[in-house]
């Protein structure tokens, strides 16, 4: 039954963005030729030119779609993942249409019709269509999961789901789950073999058995979805488990810890016909590192020039407010950890560190200066960091950059910190979006930075860049 409801809300969506793909389409040329919002300057095409044009956008929205993932529907996606794949497959969708039509018009159209442009798109009409795809695919898919949770949330249709494992990581599970009840889950209770007598699990969710039990459990239960959040020592009973389950019509969802992401952070390789495992191989490399530079240098060098004169006032403001230089240089330890020079505006009194030596910068740290407080609250201080990215020291995205003193401690505590210098440094990072910067959990950090990593795509980045921009600023462990 919940097969086939998913499938019904595939067909709906597919259906529905490619009505909205031609609305948006008509809605682009009446904007672009029948309104004086745009001059036209070389004529109005006849409307039944772009008419033709319809069913190119009616198949190639829900193809791009698809490309980008929109139809493998997930319950967790957020707003903002929601919003950036809409707004990549109508990218692609932009760029479908075009090639479409000029091989279409240079292959299969008479010439006598091709002299009259019969299937021709105005660069702008293409663009306004972009924004007006976007904005109505979203908006519809926005009233539909506003619809779901409503549904949710008064108990219709929600999936039941059963965790394997009553330990921390399990806990940490229910209490995602618990706290948003807006996903339609429902947790039935926990299997663990090691809760002992304990039959009230957690948060007054049951204990239903052990590991052994959870087929039989998942059947009499009616199970949708298992969270197998099992500590590394027990991989064993991982195995049976998911073997156990194979035979059951039910999602099973693993949730890794630290030790088990780098675990499962490799890549197989070929030997000359043997296999090999490489344990610590990342996919920005080659092509991908390309373009990540490019995207580096192109809004580098924009934010550079936009923000010229903030930083001009900020600078002034420095040199104003204490004695000592404008900018502070540190070392710090960047790609294949090699160090490199991090320039920031000051944000401490002078020679802070000359009785202290390298500490962390604490809440209501005494070294700040009062300008320093806003600009460390504020981000301000990282602005000369730019020039770190346009020089190739740092990128706009990636793990936070470490003092070499600092890296000689975490990298004997921590297992696989190193590999965060796979990558540059980065201006902001999938960590910090999520929390964790300044005096947080160092091994959270890693975790996060770990996964970015291993999932970087240029999506994640922009991803990341829009959340820097919605809840980076002012975070309450800057100091």
């Amino acid at each position: 039954m919940v097969r086939r409801y998913n499938r019904l809300l595939v067909a709906f969506h597919v259906v529905t963005d490619s009505l909205l793909g031609m609305t948006a389409f008509i809605v682009a040329y009446v904007l672009r030729f029948q309104t004086a919002l745009i001059p036209v300057t070389k004529g109005v095409p006849p409307f039944r030119q772009y008419l033709n044009i319809l069913p190119f956008i009616a198949i190639l929205v829900p193809l791009a779609f698809q490309f980008q993932g929109l139809y493998r529907l997930r319950r967790g996606r957020s707003r903002v993942d929601d919003f950036f794949n809409v707004f990549v497959g109508s990218i692609l969708a932009v760029v479908f249409g075009v090639v479409a039509t000029l091989y279409f018009q240079a292959y299969y159209v008479a010439d006598a019709v091709k002299d009259k442009g019969a299937y021709e798109v105005s660069q702008v009409v293409w663009g306004l269509f972009l924004v007006l795809n976007v904005a109505l695919t979203y908006a519809s898919r926005e009233l539909v999961r506003e619809a779901l949770e409503r549904r949710w949330r008064a108990g219709a249709g929600l999936k039941r789901i059963l965790i394997a494992g009553a330990g921390e990581l399990g806990r940490m599970v229910a209490d995602k789950i618990l706290v948003h009840r807006e996903l339609g889950y429902q947790i039935v209770g926990f299997v663990d073999d090691r809760a002992g007598g304990d039959h009230l699990g957690y948060r007054g969710l049951p204990l239903l058995g052990t590991l052994s039990e959870c087929a039989e459990i998942v059947e009499r239960e009616g199970i949708d979805h298992l969270y197998v959040a099992l500590p590394p020592e027990e991989h064993l009973k991982m195995i049976e488990l998911l073997e156990a389950t194979s035979r059951q019509c039910i999602d099973v969802k693993v949730v890794p810890d630290l030790l088990q992401v780098i675990a499962l952070r490799a890549r197989l390789e070929d030997l000359d016909g043997v296999p090999v495992i490489n344990v610590n191989d990342v996919p920005l490399q080659g092509f991908n590192a390309i373009v990540k530079r490019l995207i580096d240098v192109a809004l580098s060098a924009v934010a550079l020039v936009v923000l010229a004169v903030p930083g001009l006032i900020v600078a002034a403001l420095v040199k104003l407010t204490s004695p000592g230089p404008i900018f502070y240089r540190q070392e710090r330890m960047g790609l294949d950890g090699k160090p490199f020079t991090i320039q920031k505006f000051r944000s401490m009194y002078n020679d802070a560190e000359r009785e202290t030596g390298p500490v962390w910068a604490r809440a209501g740290d005494p070294r700040v200066t009062p300008l320093g407080r806003f600009l460390r609250k504020s981000n301000l201080d990282e602005i000369p960091q730019i020039w770190n990215v346009l020089v190739g020291d740092m990128s706009i995205v990636g793990p936070r950059p470490e003092r070499p003193f600092f890296v000689e401690q975490f990298r004997h505590r921590i297992p696989q910190y190193m590999l965060r210098h796979k990558v540059k440094a980065g201006l902001t990072g999938w960590a910090q979006v999520n929390g964790w910067r300044g005096d947080t959990s160092i091994e959270k950090r890693i975790e996060y930075d770990l996964y970015y990593i291993e999932n970087w795509s240029v999506r994640l980045d922009l991803k990341i860049m829009w959340l820097t921009f919605i809840r980076g600023f002012f975070h309450k462990h800057a100091y």
